[in-house]
């Protein structure tokens, strides 16, 4: 026998989501501005005399437009049918802001679906001075509304029991009787016949409610699952209609705001005084178009400062956990695959995925706070001029900004954006922002070919110009391609910013904790489940065919090197010959004899096969990069210890003798690592948020393509005009 299902809509703010929580006691995600519950989720509600339920909390969504994910999730499962079709619909409603709040309630009562009205945050209503007669509001939408706080589990025992009522007598529901112009019965009558083809079993009330959802929802490609029938009597009734110079967008939505209004007005009895609320005054501040912005620059400074410092002591502790464990491996077996492929495959695999916890930990749980105490909402306002030149939403920034410390939190830091078209967008560019991980090659290269000591203008360094330029760079190529994927492949009209600007609040703990949580766990199970695999396959690139000629040439070397009596010499001396031997195998490895066969490739950027091998070992992590190098050239250095690397690559040169390393390669390297996108991470992450291979293939190729356009563009005009060539 299938279960009986109760849904749970709402607008995001109205607490939907911590009424959720008290009635079947979840840990759902609860938020404080629209996209933050981006899911459904679903639990048991239990009922008098025994009965229990399943409710399945929507995403917060205004209306039943279907314009934006949140509103097609709440669309589908109210028209869902068979097992999945609802018995009721509860909808919360925040009784501060009763009109808009109930618009999304009028919609559901017109479909003649069973309807309990949760008027939530009483306390608050209370608090402000409003009077709110719940019977009048009751006879008025012919829905039961029941008085509750959520936050406190006021009249929750109330509502429990009206569901029951609501579930026990089924029957068809008279749908408020709201008056429409002329224009848009006509149009209602030219779709309604239509509607069998989506909804055969629907009444004759729920087939005009149904006609007027479609006059507002069809039209968008995204929307999926409709007839064609139904998609054609659309849009010939707004074909009529805009014939006609009617707007039947705005003739239905302000017919329905008129009939809230009068019964609002009826119901509700408004506080005599005007006085100022404190996020009023708050807002005067925080929203001015200069302290605004000031503030907002300090706050994400804190927010920034604390991805890098605060997460320091974590990720350095991790890195030394992986270290040791890599350690107890080479201790408990002998030379040989298993152990390498433990060592260098398994274990640093893993150190790969669990390195960024930390910052993601930080990320989420600043954001949240950020997102729940109501002050996202209005750095989202307030930047949204800036983002809309390049056609993205104010969501969007905090994602980008993010990018700078890495861009694996940040990719998923975009499920606070909206739209899926924004949030797309927004993955696809977040990369191309100069992530800490690209820190290393920059300082590498900086160290190599920029003088530390040098001046320009007698006050800038020049290493320090270089990498302010690298970072400059970046920003600019990251707006530069959101603008142009919004105007090509992710092309689409900008919806306006439609947000709620909620009273601040302090964040529940524990449930920021616990949302934290989930977002790292999500991170772990799904994303490093696809970073650790392409890492085992990346060793296995560096790590095959082994040449038994130079393991069996390096093996007398140390035969010969263990009769030298000092022990420092002797373990020098073995040091050497192993990163000789290291150096040797990677280059007769599957991934060296790609990079020699990609030199022709790479010579015009002002690279060799050497360069080339390190740029294929950095897609485990950028950083691996300089270790890389340090294999290659055979010589004892890691990441810690950059400077032997830089001494090799400054006395490096061609086949043909020429210097590898001048300020116009360095500079075209830089460059090529700021629009590469080396980082297998991030290609999972992007691929698990956007739920297809299409889009992480796509930022692969245009990143690729466009970090070597720049770089052979840089090095070969650079070339020309005889630039950096010493």
């Amino acid at each position: 026998m299938s279960r009986v299902r109760v849904l749970l809509a709402g607008n995001p703010n109205a607490g939907k989501t911590t009424l959720f929580n008290r009635l079947t006691g979840s840990t759902a995600r609860v938020g404080n501005y629209p996209g933050v519950t981006v899911e459904c989720s679903a639990g048991t509600l239990r009922l008098a005399d025994g009965l229990s339920v399943e409710l399945m909390d929507l995403p917060g969504t205004y209306s039943l437009s279907a314009r934006s994910p949140e509103e097609r999730v709440a669309v589908d499962a109210l028209f869902a049918r068979g097992e999945a079709q609802p018995a009721a619909v509860v909808v919360v409603v925040d009784a501060t802001a009763l009109t808009r709040n109930l618009y999304l309630a009028l919609q559901l009562l017109e479909t003649g679906v069973p309807v309990v009205v949760a008027l939530n945050m009483m306390d608050a209503a209370r608090k402000t001075g409003l009077a709110i007669d719940h019977e009048a509001l009751s006879q008025a939408l012919g829905a039961q509304v029941v008085p509750i706080s959520a936050a406190r589990g006021e009249g929750l025992d109330v509502l429990r029991g009206q569901i029951a009522t609501c579930l026990g007598n089924p029957g068809e529901r008279s749908a408020p009787s709201v008056a429409y112009p002329a224009s848009v019965e006509d149009a209602v009558a030219v779709v309604s016949p239509a509607v069998a083809d989506f909804q055969p079993d629907a009444s004759a009330g729920s087939r005009r409610a149904l006609a007027l959802w479609a006059l507002l929802s069809l039209g968008d490609d995204e929307l999926v699952g409709v007839p064609s029938r139904l998609r054609d009597a659309t849009a010939a009734a707004r074909a009529t209609a805009l014939e006609r110079a009617t707007d039947l967008d705005q003739a239905i939505i302000a017919a329905r705001y008129a009939w809230l209004d009068a019964a609002v007005t009826r119901s509700v009895l408004q506080p005599a005084k005007n006085e100022r609320s404190f996020t009023d005054k708050v807002d005067a501040v925080l929203l001015h178009r200069f302290a605004g912005v000031a503030v907002f620059v300090l706050v994400m400074y804190v927010v920034f400062e604390t991805l890098f410092s605060w997460s320091a002591p974590m990720t350095e502790l991790i890195e030394a956990g992986v270290g040791a464990a890599q350690e107890l491996v080479q201790r408990s077996l002998p030379p040989g695959s298993l152990r390498d492929l433990l060592e260098n495959g398994v274990v640093a695999g893993v150190g790969n995925v669990v390195v960024f916890v930390p910052q993601i930990a930080l990320l989420f749980l600043l954001l949240g706070f950020l997102e729940d105490s109501g002050y996202l909402a209005r750095v989202a306002f307030l930047i949204d001029r800036v983002m809309a030149r390049v056609g993205l939403h104010g969501k969007a920034f905090v994602p980008l900004l993010s990018g700078n410390a890495c861009a694996i939190p940040a990719v998923m830091a975009t499920r606070t954006i909206e739209t899926r078209r924004d949030r797309i967008a927004t993955m696809l560019a977040v990369p191309l922002m100069s992530c800490s991980a690209r820190l290393p090659v920059y300082v590498l290269v900086i160290a190599t070919v920029f003088s530390s000591d040098e001046r320009v203008l007698g006050i800038f360094s020049q290493g320090a110009l270089v990498l302010f330029a690298m970072y400059a760079v970046s920003v600019l190529a990251t707006l530069s391609a959101a603008a142009v994927l919004r105007r090509t492949v992710l092309k689409g009209p900008r919806p306006a910013l439609v947000l709620e600007l909620p009273p601040y609040r302090l964040p529940e703990w524990r449930t920021l904790l616990r949302s934290t949580w989930e977002r790292v766990r999500s991170f772990l199970v799904d994303a490093g489940t696809v970073i650790l695999a392409l890492t085992i396959v990346l060793w296995a690139l560096l790590t095959y065919p082994k040449s038994d000629e130079v393991a069996a040439r390096h093996e007398a070397e140390r035969v010969a090197a263990a009769s030298i009596a000092d022990t420092g010499e002797r373990e020098a001396r073995m040091t050497a010959i192993d990163d000789s031997e290291s150096g040797e195998q990677i280059r007769n490895s599957a991934a060296g004899r790609f990079g020699l066969a990609l030199e022709p490739v790479l010579e015009p950027l002002g690279f060799d096969w050497r360069i080339g091998v390190g740029i294929i070992g950095a897609f485990a992590a950028r950083e691996v990069f300089v270790g890389t190098l340090a294999v290659v050239f055979g010589i004892a250095s890691g990441e810690d210890d950059p400077v032997p690397v830089s001494d090799a690559l400054a006395s490096a040169t061609h086949s043909d003798g020429r210097k590898l390393m001048t300020p116009l390669a360095g500079l075209s390297l830089m460059l090529f690592f700021v629009f590469a996108c080396q980082c297998m991470s991030t290609i999972a992450v992007v691929r698990r948020e956007s739920g297809s291979w299409r889009w992480p293939v796509l930022m692969f190729t245009y990143m690729t393509v466009l970090a070597y356009v720049v770089s052979f563009s840089v090095y070969q005009l650079g070339s020309l005009m005889g630039w950096g060539l010493t």
